[in-house]
Protein backbone atom coordinates (compact mmCIF):
# COMPACT_ATOMS: atom_id res chain seq x y z
CA UNK A 1 0.00 0.00 0.00
CA UNK A 2 2.56 2.23 0.87
CA UNK A 3 4.25 2.05 -3.04
CA UNK A 4 0.98 2.96 -4.54
CA UNK A 5 0.16 5.88 -2.38
CA UNK A 6 4.17 7.12 -3.03
CA UNK A 7 2.95 6.40 -6.58
CA UNK A 8 0.14 8.37 -5.75
CA UNK A 9 1.94 11.39 -4.81
CA UNK A 10 4.70 11.30 -7.16
CA UNK A 11 1.91 11.77 -9.84
CA UNK A 12 -0.24 14.61 -8.52
CA UNK A 13 3.11 16.49 -7.57
CA UNK A 14 4.38 16.08 -11.82
CA UNK A 15 0.65 17.57 -12.13
CA UNK A 16 1.28 20.42 -10.03
CA UNK A 17 4.47 21.48 -10.96
CA UNK A 18 3.79 21.50 -14.63
CA UNK A 19 1.21 23.91 -15.64
CA UNK A 20 -0.97 21.46 -18.52
CA UNK A 21 -3.37 23.32 -21.31
CA UNK A 22 -5.05 20.18 -21.67
CA UNK A 23 -6.72 21.05 -18.00
CA UNK A 24 -8.25 24.68 -19.57
CA UNK A 25 -12.07 24.55 -19.80
CA UNK A 26 -12.15 22.44 -16.46
CA UNK A 27 -12.31 23.51 -12.92
CA UNK A 28 -8.45 22.62 -12.78
CA UNK A 29 -7.96 25.35 -15.29
CA UNK A 30 -7.82 28.47 -12.79
CA UNK A 31 -5.27 26.33 -10.88
CA UNK A 32 -2.72 24.81 -13.18
CA UNK A 33 -4.18 25.48 -16.57
CA UNK A 34 -2.01 26.74 -19.02
CA UNK A 35 -1.71 28.28 -22.96
CA UNK A 36 -1.50 26.66 -25.65
CA UNK A 37 2.00 26.70 -26.99
CA UNK A 38 1.40 26.81 -30.63
CA UNK A 39 4.96 25.78 -31.39
CA UNK A 40 4.68 22.23 -29.77
CA UNK A 41 1.27 21.65 -31.27
CA UNK A 42 2.39 22.30 -34.90
CA UNK A 43 5.49 19.57 -34.00
CA UNK A 44 2.80 17.08 -32.31
CA UNK A 45 0.68 17.25 -35.72
CA UNK A 46 3.71 17.22 -38.35
CA UNK A 47 5.20 13.79 -36.40
CA UNK A 48 1.87 12.39 -36.23
CA UNK A 49 0.64 12.95 -40.01
CA UNK A 50 4.60 11.70 -40.74
CA UNK A 51 3.67 8.49 -38.87
CA UNK A 52 0.70 7.62 -39.64
CA UNK A 53 1.03 8.53 -43.78
CA UNK A 54 0.07 5.63 -46.03
CA UNK A 55 2.15 5.19 -48.53
CA UNK A 56 4.91 6.90 -46.20
CA UNK A 57 7.33 10.16 -47.51
CA UNK A 58 10.43 9.81 -47.98
CA UNK A 59 12.09 12.18 -46.12
CA UNK A 60 15.59 13.35 -47.93
CA UNK A 61 14.46 13.51 -51.05
CA UNK A 62 15.16 17.13 -52.28
CA UNK A 63 13.16 16.32 -55.55
CA UNK A 64 10.09 15.29 -53.80
CA UNK A 65 8.43 18.31 -51.69
CA UNK A 66 5.94 18.49 -49.35
CA UNK A 67 3.68 21.49 -49.80
CA UNK A 68 2.23 23.13 -46.74
CA UNK A 69 -1.22 25.61 -47.07
CA UNK A 70 -2.88 28.06 -44.45
CA UNK A 71 -5.16 26.49 -41.93
CA UNK A 72 -8.74 27.63 -42.99
CA UNK A 73 -12.31 28.08 -41.41
CA UNK A 74 -13.54 25.12 -42.36
CA UNK A 75 -17.12 26.83 -43.29
CA UNK A 76 -15.05 28.90 -45.69
CA UNK A 77 -12.69 28.14 -47.18
CA UNK A 78 -11.07 31.78 -48.53
CA UNK A 79 -11.01 32.68 -44.48
CA UNK A 80 -8.14 32.29 -42.68
CA UNK A 81 -6.63 33.99 -39.38
CA UNK A 82 -2.83 35.17 -37.26
CA UNK A 83 -4.04 31.35 -35.99
CA UNK A 84 -4.03 29.22 -39.23
CA UNK A 85 -0.81 30.83 -40.88
CA UNK A 86 1.05 30.41 -37.70
CA UNK A 87 -0.02 27.40 -37.55
CA UNK A 88 1.01 25.99 -41.15
CA UNK A 89 4.32 27.76 -40.45
CA UNK A 90 5.20 25.38 -37.34
CA UNK A 91 4.04 21.90 -39.17
CA UNK A 92 6.62 23.51 -42.17
CA UNK A 93 9.31 23.97 -39.81
CA UNK A 94 8.78 20.84 -37.92
CA UNK A 95 8.72 18.68 -41.56
CA UNK A 96 12.22 20.33 -42.31
CA UNK A 97 13.97 19.31 -39.18
CA UNK A 98 12.02 15.81 -40.03
CA UNK A 99 14.14 15.55 -42.97
CA UNK A 100 11.39 16.62 -45.56
CA UNK A 101 11.88 19.68 -48.35
CA UNK A 102 9.20 21.94 -48.23
CA UNK A 103 9.28 24.61 -50.64
CA UNK A 104 8.41 28.14 -50.06
CA UNK A 105 4.87 28.38 -52.14
CA UNK A 106 5.01 30.84 -54.86
CA UNK A 107 3.47 28.76 -57.61
CA UNK A 108 0.58 29.91 -60.07
CA UNK A 109 -2.72 27.93 -61.05
CA UNK A 110 -1.59 25.72 -57.69
CA UNK A 111 -2.92 28.36 -54.30
CA UNK A 112 -4.22 30.96 -54.29
CA UNK A 113 -2.15 33.81 -52.48
CA UNK A 114 -3.11 36.43 -50.55
CA UNK A 115 -1.14 38.70 -48.05
CA UNK A 116 -2.87 38.77 -45.53
CA UNK A 117 -4.75 35.59 -45.74
CA UNK A 118 -1.62 33.40 -46.78
CA UNK A 119 -1.68 30.20 -49.24
CA UNK A 120 -4.95 28.06 -49.18
CA UNK A 121 -5.54 25.26 -51.65
CA UNK A 122 -9.01 23.53 -50.44
CA UNK A 123 -11.04 25.36 -52.72
CA UNK A 124 -8.69 24.66 -55.86
CA UNK A 125 -7.99 21.46 -58.10
CA UNK A 126 -5.06 19.68 -56.75
CA UNK A 127 -3.89 18.10 -59.67
CA UNK A 128 -2.65 21.58 -61.23
CA UNK A 129 0.08 21.40 -59.07
CA UNK A 130 2.82 22.55 -61.47
CA UNK A 131 4.37 19.45 -63.00
CA UNK A 132 8.10 20.38 -62.87
CA UNK A 133 8.21 20.98 -59.43
CA UNK A 134 6.92 17.29 -58.29
CA UNK A 135 4.97 17.28 -54.79
CA UNK A 136 4.85 14.07 -52.75
CA UNK A 137 2.10 15.36 -50.62
CA UNK A 138 0.51 19.03 -49.64
CA UNK A 139 -0.13 18.97 -46.26
CA UNK A 140 -3.83 21.27 -45.64
CA UNK A 141 -5.96 21.62 -42.63
CA UNK A 142 -8.94 23.40 -41.41
CA UNK A 143 -10.45 24.44 -38.12
CA UNK A 144 -14.16 25.29 -36.61
CA UNK A 145 -14.82 27.58 -33.53
CA UNK A 146 -17.08 26.42 -30.68
CA UNK A 147 -17.38 29.22 -27.60
CA UNK A 148 -13.91 28.47 -26.27
CA UNK A 149 -13.60 24.74 -28.08
CA UNK A 150 -11.20 24.71 -31.41
CA UNK A 151 -11.47 21.55 -33.40
CA UNK A 152 -8.96 21.42 -36.26
CA UNK A 153 -8.16 18.50 -38.70
CA UNK A 154 -5.10 18.34 -40.37
CA UNK A 155 -4.13 16.34 -43.49
CA UNK A 156 -1.66 15.04 -45.86
CA UNK A 157 -2.91 14.65 -49.70
CA UNK A 158 -1.75 13.30 -52.65
CA UNK A 159 -1.91 15.81 -55.16
CA UNK A 160 -2.00 13.53 -58.45
CA UNK A 161 -4.94 11.48 -56.95
CA UNK A 162 -5.94 13.09 -53.88
CA UNK A 163 -5.93 10.40 -51.78
CA UNK A 164 -5.71 11.44 -48.09
CA UNK A 165 -2.88 9.41 -46.67
CA UNK A 166 -3.02 10.88 -43.80
CA UNK A 167 -5.37 12.79 -41.24
CA UNK A 168 -5.28 13.99 -37.68
CA UNK A 169 -7.61 15.80 -35.28
CA UNK A 170 -7.71 17.85 -32.35
CA UNK A 171 -9.80 19.57 -30.06
CA UNK A 172 -8.25 22.86 -27.89
CA UNK A 173 -9.82 24.71 -25.36
CA UNK A 174 -8.95 28.43 -26.79
CA UNK A 175 -7.05 30.31 -24.03
CA UNK A 176 -6.76 34.41 -24.29
CA UNK A 177 -3.79 34.02 -26.87
CA UNK A 178 -5.58 31.70 -28.83
CA UNK A 179 -9.01 34.12 -28.74
CA UNK A 180 -6.73 37.13 -29.87
CA UNK A 181 -5.74 35.66 -33.21
CA UNK A 182 -9.30 35.37 -34.10
CA UNK A 183 -10.02 39.08 -33.56
CA UNK A 184 -12.03 37.35 -29.81
CA UNK A 185 -11.75 37.80 -26.44
CA UNK A 186 -14.12 35.93 -23.67
CA UNK A 187 -17.09 37.20 -21.49
CA UNK A 188 -15.82 39.70 -18.89
CA UNK A 189 -17.92 36.73 -16.27
CA UNK A 190 -16.73 33.50 -18.20
CA UNK A 191 -20.09 31.48 -18.48
CA UNK A 192 -18.64 28.57 -16.95
CA UNK A 193 -17.46 30.04 -14.00
CA UNK A 194 -13.82 29.27 -15.28
CA UNK A 195 -11.48 32.33 -14.98
CA UNK A 196 -8.33 31.83 -17.45
CA UNK A 197 -5.87 30.63 -17.23
CA UNK A 198 -2.69 32.15 -14.86
CA UNK A 199 0.09 29.71 -15.04
CA UNK A 200 1.41 27.07 -12.74
CA UNK A 201 0.65 26.96 -8.84
CA UNK A 202 3.95 26.35 -8.17
CA UNK A 203 5.16 29.27 -10.11
CA UNK A 204 2.97 31.74 -7.90
CA UNK A 205 4.27 30.48 -4.68
CA UNK A 206 7.89 30.12 -5.14
CA UNK A 207 8.90 33.07 -8.10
Amino acid sequence: MTFIYKSTLLLLLSVLLSSCSSLNCTPLERFIGADVNLINLGDKIADELINSAMPPLMPRHPEEAVLTSTFVDIDNFETTSTFGRLLQNHVGARLVQQGYTVKEVNLRNTMKIRPTDGETILSRDLSQISPDQPVQAVMLGTYSLNNRILYITAKLVNPSNRNIIAARSYRLCMDDNLLAMFGLQRYQQDPNGIDPPRGSLIDDIFY
